[in-house]
């Protein structure tokens, strides 16, 4: 079958559903989307979530109000499937896998690609050189590429890190054509307002900084982000190659997406949001990575991160594709209609 004959055929699969035409909104546009990602029509989805957690050397320069240990202890509740996030997926039967690419501990928390202990303070020097860069890229590539060999045909993406909203607001800060410093919020800190606006002088000194150097998205994330967004960054790049369509969660995974698409505008097609996360950021995030809010399925007032949104929107996706499989058509039951009519018709001549 040719592309364009595939595409068609996905479209009208979605489309001859027997229901009003976009009855269903924006999950039949997710559906398309998947089934178009895809290339070829499976009637089973298998999916899988990926939460790549590390470090981030910028909490040192006070833009945090918890102990980063939370980084090390939140993960291992996720290996032993007591976070939220994990409880979410136990409860659907969804695998998962916890990815320690610099969490600041001896020991590896779940599947050691452990770069470094942490990142480097951005806020005093580069978060990480270019070879823990192209690592933490490798690192993202690699979980990709093994879940397609498992058979996965559906990914989602969450992290763990105190301080990855700082760099996820520094690195969007950079990606965006004003440096707009306002784009950083609360994180987990809701209310702190001195806590905010040491963070947005934080960011703001950083982008004076580095400012000849943040003159690629790749170096962007060298510079100011950490290894977490990079892993997440080259798993998505990685999506793109192996054709797997994937549902980012709030603010840092947009963050992520926004840098993948900066590096290959292709990744886009791949991309499906799941809910709107409370930061400031998430707008200007999802418009660089050109998607609009009202593309986006949940609005829950959600903000814990791990992916939590990211899996909901795969729950309604596994719901929605149950329907496009299982439905009837538009086709069958206006032929059911007219034969009804028929035979009605054909029994007044002859009654």
């Amino acid at each position: 079958m040719t592309e364009d004959k595939y595409m068609k055929q996905a479209i009208h699969q979605v489309d001859n559903l027997a229901k009003p035409p976009g009855s269903l909104g924006l999950l039949e546009k997710q559906a398309k989307k998947v089934l178009l990602a895809w290339g070829q029509f499976h009637k089973d989805l298998r999916p899988k979530h990926l939460i790549f957690a590390a470090d981030n050397g910028v909490v040192h320069s006070g833009v945090v109000a918890q102990l980063a240990d939370i980084t090390y202890m939140q993960s291992r509740h996720m290996v032993e499937g007591t976070s939220a996030v994990t409880c979410f997926c136990r409860s659907q039967h969804i695998p998962y896998a916890v990815i320690d690419v610099g969490i600041d501990s001896e020991d590896a928390v779940g599947i050691d690609r452990k770069i470094a202990r942490g990142t480097r303070d951005f806020a005093k020097e580069p978060a990480m050189s270019e070879e823990q860069f192209q690592q933490a890229l490798a690192a993202g590539r690699e979980q990709v590429e093994a879940a397609k060999a498992e058979g996965i045909n559906l990914l989602s993406f969450g992290e763990m890190g105190i301080g990855n909203t700082t760099t996820s607001a520094a690195v969007l800060t950079a990606l965006s054509p004003k440096k707009m410093t306002w784009l950083s919020g609360f994180g987990s800190a809701k209310g702190n307002y001195k806590l905010l606006f040491h963070k947005r002088r934080v960011i703001a000194d950083s982008m004076k900084r580095y400012e000849g150097q943040l003159t690629s998205p790749e170096a962007i994330l060298r510079c100011v982000g950490g290894f977490d967004l990079a892993a997440l960054c080259g798993a998505m790049l990685a999506c793109a190659d192996e054709r797997i369509p994937f549902y980012i969660d709030g603010f840092i995974t947009a963050t992520a997406l926004a840098c993948a698409v900066a590096i290959d505008p292709g990744v886009g097609d791949y991309a499906l949001p799941s809910h709107i996360s409370r930061e400031p950021g998430m707008a200007q995030a999802l418009r660089l990575c050109g998607i609009d809010e009202y593309d986006v399925p949940i609005t829950a007032g959600l903000s814990l991160g791990e992916g939590t949104g990211a899996v909901l929107g795969v729950i309604l996706l596994k719901t929605m594709m149950y329907a496009v499989w299982h439905m009837a058509t538009l086709d069958g039951i206006n032929q059911e209609a007219q034969n009804r009519y028929d035979k009605r018709q054909g029994d007044a001549q002859h009654g």
